[in-house]
């Protein structure tokens, strides 16, 4: 079925990415073929522009275009219909065009029609003399046209161009990159990569309205950044929901940035845009021929990641801050390493101490990691990224099996303390992570109460209903459970009051600004009462000094911890400070 929307055929001809393309011997040797049909010197396949038509392969014709008024190969798009015109200058409409002022008097065209009955332009011959057709020619004709459409589709199917889309896929993207580089080198250039949606939006959609949202809101991006950009710029569908296109040469610095940024700011529409959609503009400098293909894609998905915390929705690429999420990656990468060694990660032990008696009554394991190459990295650093991922329950093992087996170690020798060990919101979530610990117990001989879990408000508000039921398992079994960085959360009283915790230790972002002010005493103080009234213990962590330490002795805070009372200690170490502060405790 013909189709008369004229932005609609000029979108399917678009969406081909032939025109301007170079020559082809797959497309030459039909035109060669039409043109020894009919005898005729003049032969060519004539893609129908907005305001011309171009020749995507042609014989006995020297320039690559004509303009497109009354030009019978925009009739044949047009019609998509067959036009044969056995006298240019016999014909009402031609008698006066171009090509009978060149001296065409014969033509005869078919048409290039594409699956959904759009015309792209013809397979055309033209004489210097007027003649008929034959109705054999005529159908000759058509199946040469109908050749030369086949190969349009394998050009545009052959791992080059999006289905979904119709655009330029990556593979493309990055060769036109490669020959920009050796066209046109040294040149300082703009990639501009959009990202329509997050995952969890897409997704959203997809659950309610099936693959048609995701398919409507592919198709309509595509169509507006092809109108947007025009005929002879190029867009790109380089992932799902990634498009990516050259900015003009002259496009750079702030003004170009805020440009895209009020066009993500403008109304949206399509059948897609009733959604809530948060599409985000990363755009990559990079210099022709110099920085290579997949680091100009890596830098603009870099950006569009960095884009999403922007308020504009729109971010430039940041070479240290892309120094930055590559270190964290290598981090993590080589974390999963480290755990299958023995010379890496280690375990130290910070002494908590009673307030009131000075005594040390427990200790906190903190894991170290001594990284082969880059040395000490701090926790704060690496865990992180750790508990985000499935390495997180291999980590806790490690860490629990190795603490267990020094606190048997210290139960042995009569050292009568308590082992705090933390656990991420990723354990929680493990459907067998109680069962874990139980056997952690049962193989180091460890007394119940001796182990104390810690766990943050963030990991318990996550999935509360399940990180409660595992908490209450595991204080079943006697062992203690501890809230750790209280008040850095987003924990809800009712669900403080629940918990099946025995202390709560307030994180040291509070204990170090006891001497800023009143203000902050008062804050604490109140932490410290209300945990109180739920029946916890009250630990503060970070002292540094033993003014911080009397006054949170005097606001009635049960223990503390901090560089004022010793570092992290080594095993070893460990044992020996016992012997100077605890030497009656002190491990035989």
């Amino acid at each position: 079925m013909a189709h008369c929307d004229e932005e609609a055929r000029l979108d399917a001809l678009y969406q081909l990415n032939l025109l301007n393309t170079p020559p082809s011997e797959s497309f030459d040797r039909i035109t060669r073929m039409a043109s020894q049909l009919f005898g005729l010197p003049i032969s060519a396949v004539s893609l129908t522009d907005r305001d011309r038509q171009w020749f995507k392969s042609r014989v006995g014709v020297e320039h690559s275009s004509i303009p497109r008024e009354k030009a019978p190969c925009a009739q044949v798009a047009e019609s998509v219909k067959p036009v044969l015109i056995p006298d240019l200058l016999a014909d009402e409409c031609y008698a006066d065009s171009l090509l009978a002022g060149q001296g065409i008097r014969f033509y005869a065209g078919a048409p290039l029609t594409t699956r959904d009955g759009f015309g792209l332009g013809a397979l055309c011959v033209l004489g210097t003399e007027p003649r008929e057709a034959t109705d054999v020619e005529m159908a000759a004709l058509h199946d040469l046209a109908q050749m030369a459409m086949s190969q349009i589709e394998l050009q545009h199917a052959f791992g080059r161009v999006d289905p979904l889309s119709g655009l330029p896929n990556l593979t493309q993207f990055l060769d036109d990159l490669d020959d920009l580089g050796r066209d046109e080198p040294g040149r300082d250039r703009l990639a501009v990569l959009i990202e329509l949606a997050r995952t969890e939006q897409i997704s959203a959609g997809v659950r309610v309205l099936g693959t048609a949202f995701f398919e409507d809101m592919v198709q309509d991006a595509a169509r507006s950044l092809r109108a947007g950009l025009g005929p002879h710029r190029r867009a790109y569908h380089i992932a799902p929901t990634q498009f990516a296109y050259l900015a003009l040469p002259e496009n750079s610095g702030e003004p170009y940035l805020q440009q895209l940024s009020a066009g993500l700011q403008r109304p949206r529409t399509g059948p897609t845009a009733q959604f809530l959609m948060s599409a985000t503009i990363g755009v990559a400098p990079f210099v022709t021929g110099r920085t290579p293909p997949r680091d100009v894609l890596r830098h603009a998905h870099s950006a569009a990641l960095d884009a999403r915390e922007s308020r504009t929705g729109v971010s430039l690429y940041s070479a240290s801050a892309d120094a930055a999420h590559r270190r964290r990656f290598a981090l993590l990468r080589d974390f999963g390493a480290a755990l299958d060694c023995d010379d890496q990660l280690s375990l130290v032990y910070q002494p908590r101490i009673d307030l009131r008696s000075g005594r040390c009554v427990g200790a906190e394991a903190l894991l170290r990691w001594a990284h082969p190459v880059l040395g000490a990295i701090s926790p704060a650093e690496f865990m992180p990224l750790v508990e985000q991922t499935s390495l997180a329950r291999a980590t806790t093992a490690k860490v629990l099996d190795t603490a267990l087996s020094q606190l048997g170690r210290w139960q042995r020798a009569n050292l009568d303390i308590q082992l705090s060990v933390n656990v991420s919101a990723t354990n929680l979530n493990e459907d067998d992570f109680s069962g874990r610990v139980q056997l952690q117990m049962l193989k180091h001989r460890i007394v119940p109460a001796n182990l104390e879990l810690e766990v943050t408000e963030s990991a318990i508000m996550g999935e509360a209903g399940a990180a409660i039921a595992q908490l209450d398992e595991i204080a079943a079994t006697g062992a203690r459970l501890a809230i750790d960085d209280f008040g850095t959360g987003h924990s809800s009283l009712a669900y403080l009051q629940r918990l099946p915790a025995h202390v709560v230790k307030i994180d040291q972002s509070f204990i170090r600004g006891l001497d800023d002010g009143e203000r902050e005493r008062t804050l604490v103080r109140s932490m410290i009462s209300l945990s109180h009234d739920l029946g916890y213990r009250v630990v503060a962590e970070g002292v540094e000094t033993a003014a911080i330490a009397d006054l949170l002795c005097q606001m009635g805070c049960d223990e503390a911890q901090g560089f004022y009372f010793a570092r992290p200690l080594s095993p070893d170490a460990f044992d020996e400070w016992m012997a100077t502060h605890n030497p009656a405790q002190a491990a035989a």
